[in-house]
C-alpha cells in the first residue's frame, strides 16, 4: 500500500498488546527486538521505551518501537529490528531532539536499503548484536530429514554424545547457564550480556543444560517467538562428548514439538571476513544445515555535531575486535 505523501499519516501511541503484536506478527513476525515483550524487559532494565504507530486514517500502516540509550559513547534513540511499514521519520527527529539524543540508529529487517539513504542515513560503525547475518534452519522436515541435511562431523558428534550418556535438561533454572557463561567469557575474552534475567522471566523461553556424569557442561538459553525458536545466548567448557551438538538437537526437536517452522541460529560471521571473531560459532551453526539470511547494515541518522563522538569510538571498537 502507497500513499501521495508521508503527511498522510497520524501518530499515535500503541497501547494495547494484541494491536502491536497482530501489526508485527503480520509484517515482520522475525523482528525479535520490535516485539512488545522485548520492549518489556526493556523497560524492565530501567530503559525508556516508546511505541509508536502511525495510522492512515483509521488503519495501522507503520510502527517504531523506539529505546533511548544513554551510554558512555553518547546519547541516541535506536529502533531496533525497526521501524517496520509506513512512518513519518520527522517524527521521529522530533523525538530525537527532545530527548538530547545525539543520534538515531534503525537496523530494519530489511534486504534493500532503498530508504535510508534518500533520507540521509548513514551506516552504522557497528551493528550491535541485531543479527545483521543470520543462519536458520527450515525445521518443517522430519528428524531424519534434518539429520541427513547436517554436516557428517555434527551428526557423528550428536550421536557420540548420545551414547556417551549426556544428559539433557530444559527448564528455567539459569545457575547451570551463568556459571558456564562466566567460563567462556573469560576464555573467549567477551562481555557478557546483561539482561538475561529479564529475558527469561518475559518471553517464552527455556534453559537447555547439558552434563556428562554429573557436570554442567553445555548450556543454551532459546527463545520461542511467532513461527520461530531463537538461539539467542549460549556458553560452555571444553568438552570431548558432543555436549554443544546435543544441547541444539534437543532444542530443534523442542520447536517442532511447539509448532514452530524455524531454528534461527542467530548471528554468523560474514562469508568476505574470515578473521571475524565469530569464525569458530558459525562453522559450528552451518554444521546443521540450513541457509543464510542477511539484513542491510544498521543505519544512523546524525542529529548532533557530537555525533563525531560515538563514530569514531565505535570505529576503533570495530576494528579491535575484527568485525
Amino acid at each position: 500500500m502507497r500513499y501521495n505523501s508521508i503527511m498522510d499519516l497520524s501518530l499515535a501511541p500503541i497501547e494495547q498488546k494484541d494491536q502491536w503484536e497482530t501489526f508485527l506478527l503480520a509484517h515482520r513476525p522475525q523482528a525479535l527486538f520490535q516485539s512488545w515483550q522485548w520492549g518489556e524487559v526493556e523497560k524492565k532494565l530501567g530503559a525508556k521505551v516508546w511505541r509508536w504507530g502511525w495510522f492512515h486514517k483509521q488503519t495501522l500502516v507503520g510502527v517504531a518501537q523506539i529505546q533511548k540509550v544513554t551510554a558512555k559513547r553518547g546519547t541516541f534513540l535506536h529502533v531496533r529490528h525497526g521501524p517496520i511499514g509506513n512512518i513519518n521519520f520527522q517524527d521521529l527527529k522530533k523525538l530525537a531532539i527532545a530527548e538530547g539524543a545525539w543520534f538515531i540508529r534503525v537496523s530494519p529487517q530489511v534486504h534493500v536499503d532503498t530508504v535510508y539513504k534518500k533520507l540521509g542515513f548513514t551506516p552504522a560503525a557497528i551493528h550491535e548484536v541485531d543479527a545483521e547475518c543470520c543462519w536458520v534452519l527450515d525445521i518443517d522436515k522430519t528428524e531424519e530429514e534434518l539429520l541427513m541435511g547436517m554436516r557428517k562431523t555434527t551428526r557423528y558428534e550428536i550421536k557420540r554424545a548420545q551414547k556417551m550418556d549426556v544428559k539433557i535438561t530444559k527448564n528455567k533454572k539459569a545457575d547451570d547457564f551463568f556459571s558456564l557463561y562466566n567460563q567462556t567469557s573469560e576464555r573467549q575474552n567477551f562481555v557478557r550480556h546483561g539482561g538475561i534475567n529479564e529475558e527469561l522471566e518475559i518471553m517464552d523461553s527455556l534453559v537447555f543444560t547439558a552434563t556428562h556424569e554429573s557436570r554442567p557442561i553445555a548450556s543454551a538459553i532459546i527463545l520461542f517467538r511467532a513461527g520461530e525458536a531463537i538461539y539467542h545466548h549460549g556458553a560452555s567448557v571444553p568438552n570431548k562428548v558432543g555436549a554443544s551438538y546435543l544441547v541444539q538437537w534437543e532444542a530443534i526437536l523442542e520447536a517442532k514439538k511447539r509448532g514452530k517452522k524455524l531454528y534461527n541460529f542467530w548471528g554468523i560471521a560474514p562469508e568476505d571476513n574470515p578473521n571475524h571473531p565469530w569464525r569458530g560459532i558459525t562453522l559450528f551453526k552451518k554444521g546443521f544445515g540450513g541457509r543464510e539470511v542477511n539484513y542491510i547494515h544498521a543505519q544512523d541518522f546524525a542529529i548532533s555535531p557530537l555525533y563525531i563522538i560515538p563514530k569514531i569510538i565505535e570505529e576503533i571498537r570495530r576494528r579491535w575486535r575484527g568485525y
